[in-house]
């Protein structure tokens, strides 16, 4: 089997060092100048006359996206951890980090999920009004469209939903090669390219794309980023061209 080349390590760790670093500065200057919870920015920037607007305002989260599940902060951080493992395991030992687009998509997918797990477990060192230690997930991004209220979110949603969508752009390149009909010569050529582990990574990508989304806790939104895949629009074939470069 190929060797996973090394610049592929240093590609993931330093997007998920960096991604990680910036969500949990993000939290800790907005959560320091804000206070919390609930509490707003003293400005509101707007669009279209006012429709659309963003706002800090600080929120604590004890479930996943959109507050599904509140109270089971354990159950999201324990899936968290799975879903660590698993990335790691995927990219280094199945050796999918072959792939530049899979090594960047699963750095945001592992940066989003170390952060939310951070607040998950308490390292933010945040107590309730009992003195207990409070495991919830730190919140700060609104947005607002008309009169509707988007969930509030952090940059790690930002980075979970970007690896996500990431991972469906590379399943549309696996059904177009799947549908493709390919000659004797095709194959030899592919063959000869693409490393073994490719093949097997390929085979994987949605099932544990899923896994990945759930573990993190944006088990909310997955459903919508699955019914974004049956889009067959130009802007989605151009993501799937600049995927397939990437390879």
């Amino acid at each position: 089997m190929t060797r996973v080349p090394a610049n592929r390590y240093v590609c993931f760790f330093t997007l998920s060092i960096a991604g990680l670093f910036w969500d949990l500065y993000s939290k800790f200057a907005v959560f320091s100048d804000l206070g919390f919870p609930h509490q707003s920015s003293d400005w509101t920037q707007e669009w279209f006359g006012g429709w659309m607007t963003f706002r800090l305002f600080t929120s604590f989260n004890e479930g996943a996206l959109w507050g599904i599940g509140q109270g089971y902060s354990w159950v999201f951080a324990a899936l968290s951890i799975i879903a660590v493992m698993g990335v790691l395991y995927w990219l280094f030992i199945a050796r999918a980090a072959n792939s530049l687009w899979l090594t960047i998509s699963l750095a945001f997918i592992m940066a989003g999920t170390l952060g939310n797990l951070y607040d998950r477990v308490c390292m933010h060192g945040i107590m309730t009004a009992a003195g207990e230690p409070l495991y919830a997930v730190r919140d700060f991004l609104l947005f607002t469209f008309g009169t509707f209220h988007w969930p509030v979110f952090n940059f790690a949603d930002v980075f979970l939903v970007t690896g996500a969508i990431m991972l469906v752009v590379h399943s549309f390149r696996i059904e177009e090669a799947s549908e493709s009909p390919s000659t004797a010569e095709d194959q030899e050529i592919s063959t000869t390219a693409a490393p073994e582990s490719a093949v097997s990574s390929s085979q994987s990508v949605a099932a544990i794309s899923r896994t990945f989304a759930t573990g993190a806790g944006d088990c909310g939104c997955w459903h919508e980023l699955q019914n974004f895949s049956d889009c067959n629009g130009s802007f989605w074939k151009f993501l799937v061209r600049v995927e397939a470069f990437s390879r």
